[in-house]
């Protein structure tokens, strides 16, 4: 097992094993060897969290027992679980030593009783399916048990944990408690999408891990050895920066920095300018609101003096324009147009010519008679009466007759 005597040597050695800790990140983890605590690393997604887990089972040389926290997870899930198949398989297998047990019993109580004293048979470890809490804790070596994002349990296994926590240790009702030979280092993640009790903080050390600072995000990038240059490397650092102080649904994390170089490198880049982050930005932005306000943003990201060309709104009607002669249709049925190079411009530019063609349409009659519900006209224009519509009678008889004769349908049902 791996001992440091200073914050420096933890440092030292997650560096050697790619992981660039800032001296917050190192004295918490030297902490938390010397005095036996569990860390809660808090933060956003992509910062780091797991991944200082992982490291820290490398420069320990522990194994690495991970918990993976979801909502509707149970102590079944997290601790242990009773191994029920297995347990009918011994008992069907079992059947005629059974027999031979209860054969002397006068009665079934007494056959119960001869039963009970047989319990720790199938309540044993032998029947236990260990979940990653039982196996940090009772396993044979030691171990790093990371609960990942924790913030998305629900507060009955957040309960759970306070005991193999504050203790470590695990009480299971059918065999007693079980307490660890040798404590793991544990660290609980959260993304901060709900408020953790003051009752787990409590039992733990805090680390709140935001993004990097530009050095040390360059340097995290020469670790992994991307393939990108440095000088086009240093040049993605600032831009990835100035795409988190833009208000997208998720600032890119920095394994997704990593991802990008990596692309860029693939691709054979050069050298960084807007259409070639544009064309790869898909790999640190995943939504599509945010898509749109990084493309707008990254040719001033990548040049400040750079100038956007302004957006110039399309035709949205269906024109078709053919320059060369000035020939223009419009397939919205109500402009055609054709002159020559002499003749003037667009007419729909043209103020005057847009205010004759909108009195045009406000022309009364302009459809013709009885269209849109307007009243149809005679020949010399005057309004014609349109025909009465007969309205149907229907006398006394026929309506006596009809109500008898729903009458006994109701009756013969």
């Amino acid at each position: 097992m791996s001992t440091f005597a200073t914050v420096d040597d933890v440092s030292a050695a997650l560096a050697e094993h790619g992981y660039i800790p800032d001296r917050r990140v190192a004295t918490t983890v030297f902490l938390m060897m010397q005095l036996d605590r569990p860390a809660l690393l808090e933060g956003p997604a992509g910062v780091g969290k797991t991944e200082l887990a992982k490291a820290i089972s490398l420069i320990t040389g522990r194994r690495l027992v991970r918990l993976q926290c979801y909502e509707g997870q149970d102590e079944t899930k997290a601790l242990y679980d009773w191994d029920y198949g297995k347990q009918l398989l011994y008992t069907q297998l079992l059947r005629d030593k059974i027999g031979e047990i209860v054969a002397e019993a006068s009665d079934l109580e007494s056959a119960v009783d001869l039963l009970a004293k047989h319990d720790s048979v199938f309540f044993s470890e032998r029947f236990l399916a260990p979940r990653p809490l039982f196996e940090a804790i009772h396993g044979q070596e030691p171990a790093v048990l990371l609960i990942d994002e924790v913030d998305r349990a629900d507060e009955a296994l957040e309960a759970v944990l306070l005991e193999t926590l504050g203790e470590y240790q695990i009480s299971i009702p059918e065999l007693g408690t079980f307490a660890a030979g040798t404590a793991p280092l544990v660290l609980l993640t959260s993304n901060n999408t709900r408020d953790l009790s003051a009752a787990l903080k409590r039992r733990c050390l805090h680390l709140f891990l935001d993004y990097p600072d530009a050095d040390r995000e360059l340097e995290i990038l020469r670790s992994k050895e991307t393939g990108l240059s440095d000088a086009l490397a240093t040049q993605l650092v600032q831009v990835v920066r100035g795409l988190r102080e833009l208000e997208l649904r998720k600032a890119p994390s920095i394994s997704e920095t990593i991802d990008w170089a990596r692309t860029l490198a693939v691709l054979g880049a050069q050298e960084l300018d807007a259409t070639i982050l544009a064309d790869t930005v898909s790999v640190v932005v995943k939504y599509e609101r945010d898509h749109a306000r990084a493309i707008k943003a990254l040719p001033k990201l990548v040049d400040p003096n750079a100038v956007v060309p302004e957006h110039r709104p399309e035709h949205g009607h269906g024109h078709s324009h053919a320059h060369g002669g000035h020939s223009h249709s419009h397939a919205d049925g109500d402009h055609e147009h054709s002159h020559d190079d002499h003749g003037p411009s667009h007419p729909h530019d043209s103020d005057e010519v847009g205010v004759a063609r909108r009195a045009e349409k406000d022309k009364p009659g302009r459809h013709g008679p009885g269209h849109y519900g307007t009243p149809p006209y005679a020949a010399d224009g005057e309004d014609l009466v349109p025909e009465p519509v007969p309205v149907a009678t229907v006398t006394a008889d026929r309506g006596k007759r009809s109500f008898a004769a729903g009458l006994g349908r109701r009756r013969a049902l």
